[in-house]
């Protein structure tokens, strides 16, 4: 069993090359850049590294060839919305092209909803295309990242931590390498996941309990503050459709029936996870 991993540089892409390294699978890590040091560490770790562009149908199909499986994953923060569309249509031809056994395509958790969200929209429009192909297929859609929080070391450093969510809001969020092990048991058992949307949620933290457990790991007090969401209605309208939903809405992932699912999987807590991140200490 070899497993293609698109995106194995990368923080998702990356998680699903750790896990399945450490179930013993056979990884070969898709990479643009096979000289990169990220996928000269990929190598050292046991991965069989080769090239490929998501923008490029025949050099992912090239990739895909020989594999048992493929996880695949598009973003629209680096080349923008459209470039995740065309980086979707891409990935689904190769598959075809590859004859793939099985594709399993990471997407965003509520993309089927209709929710209006920019990058949400993109990841549907993907997912509607594997639909309509008939590929076999498994979509996982995870929620929230805990990681997200580690993008403001200087909040935390002055012992803040801010959103634009109300404080007490329950908010769906994952570790990745969590999501990499839901995907390594997915693979490990095709014919019991093909045809399934599964959506992925580790835990559901408010922001105030996040900035708790935040300052606990660093050593200090971090407080919540709630930012506007006005503010980011002109500065980023992806953020602020995402975040009115989040307010409104939210992730919908049934915690209790995923545990039953996917019993193998350790679903770390957003304390634990926080406890083994290096935080500046909070001043003050």
């Amino acid at each position: 069993m070899t497993i293609a991993v698109l995106g194995a540089t990368g923080g998702q892409g990356g998680a699903v090359v750790t896990a399945l390294l450490e179930a013993g699978r056979a990884v070969r890590a898709v990479v643009r850049d096979p000289g990169s040091g990220r996928a000269k560490a990929l190598a050292a770790a046991g991965a069989e590294v080769v090239p490929g562009d998501l923008f490029y149908a025949a050099s992912l199909a090239e990739a895909f060839r020989g594999s048992t499986a493929a996880f695949a994953v598009t973003t629209p923060f680096q080349d923008g919305l459209d470039a995740e569309v065309a980086q979707g249509a891409a990935i689904v031809r190769a598959a075809a092209d590859a004859a793939l056994p099985h594709l399993v395509l990471a997407s965003v958790a509520s993309a089927d909803r209709g929710t209006g969200i920019p990058h949400f929209e993109t990841k549907a429009r993907t997912e509607e295309l594997l639909a309509a192909s008939g590929l076999p297929a498994t979509v996982v859609a995870p929620t929230y990242f805990y990681d997200n929080a580690l993008g403001v070391p200087d909040e935390v450093a002055a012992g803040l931590l801010t959103m634009a969510l109300p404080g007490d809001t329950p908010l769906q969020q994952v570790a990745r390498q969590d999501l990499g092990r839901v995907v390594a048991e997915i693979v490990a058992d095709p014919d019991r996941w093909t045809g399934q949307r599964i959506e992925v949620a580790g835990d559901d933290p408010t922001p105030v309990r996040m900035a708790a457990e935040i300052g606990r790991a660093a050593g200090g007090t971090v407080a919540f503050r709630q930012t506007p969401l006005e503010d980011l209605r002109t500065t980023s309208p992806d953020m602020f459709a995402m975040f009115s939903y989040l307010a409104h809405t939210g992730y919908q992932v049934d915690l209790a029936a995923l545990r039953a699912q996917f019993p193998g999987v350790p679903w770390t807590s957003y304390g634990a996870w926080a406890a083994t991140q290096e935080w500046p200490t909070p001043r003050g």
